[in-house]
């Protein structure tokens, strides 16, 4: 997985759920773009490394960082009605940072990108604007196993219904720090779940929720055998590898 190389300033920010109660939804009503501005079906037909302009709004955000330039960034899991945007290292300053809460609307304009099958934009600018949604959780659970199917819906805030923890080694544990084991407590966490007989790899993020979260925590309480619902973001690597924010044990 892509990691950020610098020092990391600020982790695990504010979740895309409505029920943080951040910024009030307007979400029947529909979008309506600005001149100059994709739909999201000219976005994903749009080439890539092509330049590309979206209107989008904040679902969650990963922490703020300076590189070794002095450049502060940040990335950001970001949706409309129509699909998801994932933002990767945005330029941003902490000021601005601080404003890019969940439901914040804005302007992008970079390139499009992808790597290791995550589609982003990169070396993006952005401008905030008048309007605000947040996305409810889409349920991903029967279209798992379909491909095709689910990378229609990459980026996206999504849920997992009934999935049955496995285990993540040939010892039997039930999470591993980083994806080898070979990490510590406040590195990400993978876990193995399946769902009709299919196993899939699920990450916590620590950039996003890290070490004290209630994801975080509720994944390392975890059980090989118990049955869980989860709600996370659908990001890719070299597969689906979603982003997990949610665990509920059943």
């Amino acid at each position: 997985m892509k990691k950020l190389t610098a020092l990391i300033l600020v982790l695990c920010m504010a979740f895309a759920v409505a029920a943080c109660g951040e910024a009030k939804s307007d979400a029947d009503t529909p979008d309506v773009k600005g001149e100059g501005v994709m739909t999201y079906a000219e976005y994903v037909a749009a080439a890539l490394d092509t330049e590309v302009t979206i209107e989008t709004y904040v679902q969650a955000k990963q922490g703020w960082w300076t590189d070794d330039q002095g450049v502060s960034k940040a990335t950001f899991y970001t949706q409309d009605k129509e699909g998801a945007y994932f933002l990767y290292n945005m330029p941003c300053s902490e000021e601005e940072y601080s404003k890019l809460n969940a439901g914040t609307k804005i302007k992008v304009k970079g390139f499009k990108s992808e790597w290791a099958g995550e589609v982003e934009i990169i070396d993006a600018t952005f401008e905030i604007e008048e309007g605000s949604y947040i996305a409810s959780a889409f349920d991903v659970t029967s279209i798992l196993a379909d491909e095709n199917a689910l990378k229609a819906h990459q980026n996206e805030f999504v849920s997992f219904k009934g999935m049955t923890v496995e285990p993540a080694n040939d010892e039997g544990a039930a999470y591993l720090y980083s994806y080898d084991g070979s990490g510590a407590d406040g590195d990400d966490l993978y876990f193995k779940v399946s769902v009709g007989g299919n196993t899939y790899t699920f990450t916590v993020e620590s950039y996003l929720c890290g070490a004290g979260t209630p994801v975080y925590e509720a994944v390392k309480g975890l059980s090989v055998g118990q049955t869980v619902d989860m709600e996370g973001f659908l990001y890719w690597y070299e597969g689906v590898n979603p982003h997990i924010t949610s665990v509920v044990v059943k």
